[in-house]
């Protein structure tokens, strides 16, 4: 038997898409949590690059990075396909995946920066889910007609924004403004609810964490 571990975070979105990968092909493996202020030894000697999780280590041979770790389990292990058969539809969940990996910085800094960057970053959080929204129109999921590989690196999207909009006190995205892209929100939150934190922790989580940062001032 395959000797598999990962290395993650109950709270990281990109801990938990590879979580979703490896259940979906129904692949055994063990879970060992790192401490994000304690970093593991294993940690540190299986991504001395980036220093994070989540890590996927195969018979003793480290992965990082979670895009490229869902790519690799769903070419390494049978069971349900993740990204599309099609070569066309392929390349398609790429493009999304990407679209979605290099605005995350922008949702972040229009929760937590100040000032004229902060509004910067409004602008085209705003920008980007109206693309979204569009782009849902008369679709169920991004690319395809089931959920896969773009579905599962949008889960920041779909559940931790929401989160943090909350715990911060500014709600900015709704059924009204973009009725398309909350539809398929909601849809990922009822389909894989299985494998993603509560939303209550999660709330709790980062309302202690704001709270310790603001009294660290």
């Amino acid at each position: 038997m395959a000797d598999i571990k990962l290395l993650g975070l109950w709270y990281s979105p990109f801990s938990k898409r590879v979580e979703w990968a490896l259940k979906t092909k129904g692949v055994e493996y063990e879970y060992i949590e790192d401490d994000l202020q304690n970093k593991s030894l294993l940690l540190l000697q299986s991504n001395p690059i980036h220093k994070k999780v989540p890590v996927l280590i195969h018979n003793g041979k480290p992965i990082c990075e979670s895009s490229v770790i869902l790519e690799y389990i769903d070419e390494t292990f049978e069971g349900p396909s993740i990204l599309p058969k099609d070569s066309y539809d392929r390349a398609l969940a790429r493009f999304w995946a990407k679209f979605f990996e290099d605005k995350w910085p922008s949702m972040m800094k229009s929760l937590f920066f100040k000032g004229e960057e902060q509004e910067k970053a409004k602008e085209e959080v705003n920008e980007m889910l109206r693309i979204l929204d569009n782009e849902l129109k008369d679709k169920k999921f991004f690319v395809g007609n089931k959920f896969g590989f773009v579905d599962v690196v949008a889960n920041a999207v779909a559940l931790w924004f929401g989160v943090l909009e909350e715990v911060i006190g500014v709600v900015s995205v709704t059924s009204e403004k973009f009725p398309n892209f909350c539809d398929w929100r909601d849809e990922y939150y009822i389909q894989n609810k299985e494998y993603l934190p509560s939303r209550d922790e999660l709330f709790a989580h980062y309302q202690a964490y704001i709270q310790r940062v603001a009294a660290s001032k």
